[in-house]
C-alpha cells in the first residue's frame, strides 16, 4: 500500500471548494449576527475562505479514517498533504499549523462558550 492510497482522492476543483467555503462562511456570519453578536467582536476570529477549505479537506480526511481525532504528527501530515495536493492553499495550511483549536469561531470550542 502506497502513501497515496491512504489519502482520500481530490474531490473537486479548488474553485468549487472555495465557493463551498464562501457559502459556509456566510452562514457562520449570519448565525452570529442572528445571535445578536457584534461583527466587530467576531469577524477576526473567523477563518479565511482558504483556511475554511483546508479545514473542510482536513475534516474529510479525519472522517475517512474512522473519525478518530488525529495525533499532532498525523495532523501535520494531513495538512502537508493538502498543501501538496492544492499548492494554492499552502499559506492557509501554514497559518493553521499549530493553531489549535482550529474552530475558534464555533461556540462549542470557544473558550468563552458556556
Amino acid at each position: 500500500m502506497t502513501a497515496h492510497e491512504n489519502t482520500p482522492p481530490r474531490r473537486a476543483s479548488l474553485e468549487l471548494l472555495r465557493a463551498e467555503a464562501t457559502d459556509e462562511l456566510s452562514v457562520l456570519v449570519y448565525e452570529r449576527l442572528r445571535g445578536g453578536e457584534d461583527p466587530w467582536d467576531f469577524m477576526e476570529d473567523l477563518p479565511s475562505v482558504d483556511e475554511l477549505v483546508v479545514l473542510m479537506l482536513r475534516a474529510e480526511n479525519i472522517a475517512s479514517d474512522g473519525g478518530s481525532r488525529p495525533t499532532e504528527a498525523r495532523n501535520y501530515r494531513v495538512l502537508r498533504q493538502i498543501s501538496l495536493d492544492y499548492p494554492e492553499l499552502t499559506r492557509a495550511v501554514w497559518r493553521l499549523l499549530g493553531s489549535e483549536p482550529h474552530r475558534r469561531w464555533d461556540a462549542t470550542v470557544r473558550a468563552d462558550a458556556p
